[in-house]
């Protein structure tokens, strides 16, 4: 019989512990599955002997009795905001509150801090300032250095800087967790964790430090934006690499610096992670409290890999999980899909089986030795990198076997694919073909995020004739097959680099392909992506070259205002913004014939 990772005081006495020897501090209230950072932290632990406790959306508003209740663990305090960067989840791109919070029973908003990480590690180092504290997650892990923040709207100094956690461990961290655990467990002092891989750390002087990149200071930063563009551009081209450089950025009189991370996950590591013994449930004592948006989400869906190597400007998921494909085995992928559909409430629909990206499964450099030091931002963009291994029929077999599994009735794709990986050569159109035919539900979902191709290659995606070229094949074999299934786009507005006119034609374009757009979102800046380093600094670090920003809410409700022309209540104020900004031959071109303010008939 399973048991869930202790929750409470009570589950630590059941369990017959004296003490806790490792405590997870999380935002996101605690979902036992391979999905969700700290179940697979605490699993990971749990299997090499260690007493985990999680400790998910403490009170931080009152006598703080929640972060007391299992006392000082006799190793860390780990602690994450969550999946996501708690003013992600707080936030929306016009900062506005959002009320809801997909990773909270019922979907309930108010249940973590704004800036988690930092909230969170104050209050532990407070009441136990001799426990070490190891901040991580995507918050942490994307502030690890100087960084712009969107909803204070500057500069921040690394995480290290601003809180007093002693240790920050970055990126997909089942590795280096280990190691920092056996070195508190042999009695060292958390020092002794600087020379780990994959962590950051705080300093008073870096003569002890051997070859390094040393970046420019904080404060130099906060005086140029082409300083901070400089250090993005090195930062990047250091984290593509497999085998890359230390980082050293001084902040005042004293230093953050970053170790090159672990190697990337072997097949065997991933499979092991994976197949530690979740409960794949939300904490029983949730049950009252309603589902959890994020796990219903994924309940019914299988992940076969981590990383991608698309390498878009604005997402974190090369920053964080990595560029280079980590995949599972077929076998570990058909035990789980097997665990899934023993679910007594499963009723044989498998949601998604993908990854970051749905078709990067098993792609990777044909000669390991040419990756190791290479920097390109992405194995596809601007071309196919000719050393990549970007043969689909394995995850075309893959498809055939767990649709043909006995509980299985439908298998569906629902993660993005990369139309930009797809040859005939390669196997990406069939793939493709299958997909449409067998594994969508009638709305396939791609992203080709805009229709300029000027702001497309800022945002480090391909042109947009390949997505007519994929509208294209798309309808041919929904025709041929008699299926009257769609092809929804996703776009992004206010994307550096995007003005007016780009949404305006995007509009046209969209009018004339018959679209009515859904799947739409305003450019958000987070922490760590090149797209919020250009919308700080107005620079693009790739070319140092000067970049466009839409920054004032009304420039960025003009442009999002244009995914919707066919609203008739949208229709006077596009009319304005077009007029206003020198575009009127846009007008007829949405509207066809207008009206003067005298009512006689106008052109634009």
């Amino acid at each position: 019989m399973g048991h869930f990772l202790p929750i409470t005081l009570e589950e630590v006495k059941r369990l017959g512990w004296e003490a806790v020897d490792i405590v997870l501090v999380t935002g996101d209230a605690y979902i036992d599955h391979p999905s969700f950072g700290a179940a697979v932290i605490g699993r990971t632990l749990e299997a090499a002997g260690y007493r985990v406790a999680v400790l998910p959306q403490p009170n931080w508003r009152d006598d703080l009795r929640d972060f007391r209740k299992f006392g000082a663990p006799r190793l860390f305090f780990g602690v994450t905001s969550g999946a996501m960067d708690s003013m992600v989840n707080h936030y929306t791109a016009a900062r506005r509150l959002r009320h809801d919070d997909a990773y909270t029973p019922g979907g309930q908003a108010g249940f973590r801090p704004d800036r988690a990480t930092y909230v969170y590690s104050r209050i532990l180092k407070q009441i136990y300032p001799d426990v070490p504290v190891v901040i991580a997650g995507i918050e942490a892990s994307m502030r690890r250095l100087a960084h712009y923040d969107y909803w204070d709207d500057k500069l921040f100094p690394s995480i290290l800087m601003d809180t007093p956690a002693d240790l920050l461990l970055y990126g997909m961290g089942e590795r280096s967790v280990l190691k920092i655990a056996r070195q508190l467990d042999e009695g060292n002092g958390i020092d002794a964790c600087h020379g780990l891989p994959q962590v950051a750390y705080r300093v008073n002087d870096i003569k002890a430090l051997d070859g390094f990149t040393e970046l420019h200071p904080f404060e130099e930063c906060q005086k140029s934006k082409r300083a901070e563009a400089e250090n993005y551009h090195i930062i990047e081209q250091e984290s593509n690499k497999i085998v890359c450089a230390t980082l050293v950025q001084r902040h005042g009189d004293r230093y953050v610096v970053v170790n090159p991370p672990e190697p990337p996950m072997t097949t065997e590591e991933v499979d092991a992670s994976f197949d530690l013994p979740y409960m794949r449930q939300p904490h029983p004592k949730y049950k009252k409290r309603g589902p959890i948006p994020a796990f219903e989400m994924i309940r019914w869906s299988v992940n076969t890999h981590r990383g991608c190597f698309g390498g878009c400007s604005f997402c974190t998921i090369s920053a964080h999980q990595g560029k280079q494909i980590a995949s599972r085995s077929e076998e570990s992928v058909l035990r789980e899909v097997e665990a899934v559909t023993n679910d007594p409430e499963f009723h044989g629909v498998l949601t998604d089986l993908g990854g970051p990206s749905a078709n990067m499964w098993r792609m990777k450099g044909k000669n390991p030795d040419l990756c190791r030091h290479c920097a390109r931002y992405s194995c596809s963009m601007p071309t196919m990198c000719k050393n990549l291994d970007s043969d689909h029929r394995p995850m075309m077999a893959l498809l055939e076997k767990v649709a043909s599994h006995p509980k299985v009735k439908h298998l569906y794709v629902g993660s993005g694919i990369r139309c930009d990986l797809f040859t005939e050569q390669n196997g990406g159109w069939a793939y493709f073909r299958q997909v449409v035919l067998h594994h969508t539900s009638g709305r396939l979902k791609v992203a080709p995020e805009h229709t300029s191709d000027r702001v497309l290659e800022l945002m480090r995606k391909p042109p947009f004739a390949l997505f007519k070229e994929t509208k294209h094949r798309f309808d041919d074999i929904c025709k041929q097959a008699g299926l009257r299934y769609q092809l929804i786009p996703y776009f992004i507005s206010s994307h550096p680099g995007c003005r007016l006119a780009d949404m305006a034609d995007l509009a046209v374009q969209m009018k004339q392909m018959g679209y009515r757009l859904e799947q739409i979102q305003d450019f958000t800046p987070t922490p760590m992506t090149l797209s919020t380093e250009m919308y700080y600094t107005g620079i693009d670090p790739a070319t140092m070259k000067p970049v466009s920003v839409a920054r004032t809410p009304d420039e960025k409700a003009d442009q999002r205002r244009m995914f919707f022309y066919y609203k008739p209540e949208c229709r006077n104020d596009i009319t304005k913004a077009l007029r206003r900004s020198g575009l009127d031959g846009y007008i007829p071109k949405l509207y066809g014939s207008v009206s003067s303010p005298k009512g006689k008939p106008r052109r634009g």
